[in-house]
């Protein structure tokens, strides 16, 4: 087995690193497709295990927090053991977990799998671009990386698709379990194929485990996730209020323990030189707001045709692929860009998205009782464009400054950031989208257009907010021997 040094840029290049390649596309694939193919199958959930609204809202909302929770202690965990083994044991534990909830017997067994799936999902996902930092040598990372969007788009894609035939399908009378089964054989094919392919890279172990520094991250994105998870659907009580305020001091209070850390030379979650670092400062806070916008979206659209005008899941999920499409097509373009023009492809990527955004809120204006697909395609498209040619870069540039040691935690960091963004973006979607809806009493085509089109305000404002940011004060960064981007998430 081939063994690679973590801090090594001019190593020979990795015989067989496209076939590793493939493996870490495999088990981000599976990843990224189970978080969409679970939203067509929450109506036969609901049915064939007799959960409850509240239920059916954990399943997805388990996940989501303990990978979020997740992303950040194993990131840091892989930069000391080695990436490696933390993916592959990543991979493993994820199979497993998928077994346990295509076999959950109750909504509290699948609710629980699915905790323990995102776990697991967050042990490899900060992994996946860290050891493709290292097997590809810098003039091949460009078009190495821009395979990762491509996967995220066919994930996309695939998991709405895949989800409704296999439910549709009714394999052996299995109704919505072959939607977590099906990554059973991915799961293991992923792992004969890492070990074999996978060179194992060197670790530091020397940089020891901040146990306090996890648990103070965890209660700070624990603060802001479970209310924005739960606030709405309990009315938006005083104490979700009072958390997602004390989420500020508890920030505070971990960057003043990482800076002690530093000081006295102990270990780091995420390391001062992270959080000193402007480019990583101001790009994840930029972060943070773009993929505010994309699950919220992405939501309250399959609420409208779905709910709104009679669309099936398999017709809704049909008519939202040119958005992956669109991702698909400028991830490819992404690898004639390589490093070149990343803040103006950032700036015009978020700028687009926030004008098809507008147009989109103009054409649902003119609609009347009926929704044909094709009135969003050509939109769709373009905003997949906007949304594929932005994600490279707002993790490149954010990336920057951090050094090869610590690529696993910058990594865990910027998708932390992601996924609190995106938590964020469906909280205030979503309470504008119903807010609207049942302000108009019972709720009918032309109830569903306004309630769309009031949500799309936020989005237009968040995408135009990142463009001017991105103008005003990202500095223009040194990317000689950046870190790699995480891919994008498609959700």
């Amino acid at each position: 087995m081939t063994t690679l040094d973590a801090n090594m840029e001019g190593q020979p290049p990795l015989e067989g690193r496209w076939i590793a390649l493939s493996v870490l596309l495999i088990a981000n694939f599976m990843n990224l497709m189970d978080v969409t193919i679970v939203n067509v199958s929450l109506p036969s959930l609901r049915r064939e295990l007799g959960a409850t609204p509240s239920d059916i809202e954990w399943v997805v909302a388990a996940y989501i927090l303990t990978f979020a929770l997740g992303l950040l202690p194993f990131g840091r965990l892989g930069d000391m053991i080695g990436r490696r083994t933390m993916f592959l044991a990543g991979v493993a534990l994820f199979t497993l977990f998928s077994a346990l909830c295509g076999m959950a017997p109750n909504a509290e067994v699948l609710i629980a799998g699915r905790v323990l799936q995102g776990a697991a999902a967050a042990m490899m996902a900060p992994q996946t671009l860290a050891i493709a930092q290292v097997v590809f040598p810098p003039h091949e990372r460009a078009s190495a990386f821009a395979t990762f969007g491509i996967a995220a788009s066919l994930a996309a894609v695939t998991g709405p698709t895949l989800g409704g035939l296999l439910i549709s399908a009714d394999i052996a009378g299995l109704a919505w379990r072959p939607i977590f089964l099906v990554n059973v054989p991915i799961g293991i094919f992923a792992i004969v194929a890492g070990l074999r392919f996978i060179p194992s890279i060197s670790g530091h172990r020397q940089l020891g485990i901040d146990i306090v520094g996890i648990a103070l991250a965890a209660v700070t994105i624990l603060l802001v996730l479970f209310p924005m998870i739960e606030g709405r659907g309990l009315g938006w009580p005083l104490w979700c209020f009072i958390m997602i305020a004390a989420a500020l001091p508890a920030g505070i209070v971990f960057t003043l323990w990482e800076r002690r850390q530093a000081r006295v030379g102990g270990p780091q979650l995420l390391p001062m030189s992270l959080l000193t670092t402007r480019t990583f400062v101001i790009g994840s806070a930029l972060g943070t707001i773009f993929f505010s916008g994309i699950p919220g979206f992405f939501l309250i659209l399959a609420l409208f045709l779905q709910e709104g005008f009679g669309f099936t899941p398999l017709h809704s999920g049909l008519t939202t692929m040119p958005f992956p499409l669109g991702i698909m097509t400028a991830s490819l373009a992404s690898r004639w860009f390589g490093h070149r023009w990343l803040r103006k492809r950032l700036l015009v990527g978020s700028a687009l998205m926030a004008v098809i955004m507008f147009v989109l809120r103009y054409i649902v204006g003119g609609l009347g009782d009926s929704v044909s697909s094709f009135d969003l395609t050509v939109p769709l498209y373009l905003a997949g464009l906007g949304m594929g040619g932005a994600i490279g870069p707002i993790f490149q540039l954010a990336l920057s400054g951090a050094a090869p040691r610590d690529a696993g935690s910058a990594s865990g960091g910027m998708q932390s950031f992601q996924q609190l963004g995106g938590a964020i973006g469906v909280a205030i979607v979503g309470e504008i989208f119903f807010l609207t809806l049942l302000g108009h009493g019972a709720p009918g085509h032309t109830e569903y257009v306004a309630a769309l089109r009031a949500a799309l305000i936020y989005e237009i404002v968040a995408f135009l907010i990142v463009a001017v940011a991105v103008h005003l004060v990202m500095p223009k960064a040194d990317l000689t021997n950046r870190p790699a981007p995480p891919p994008p998430v498609v959700e």
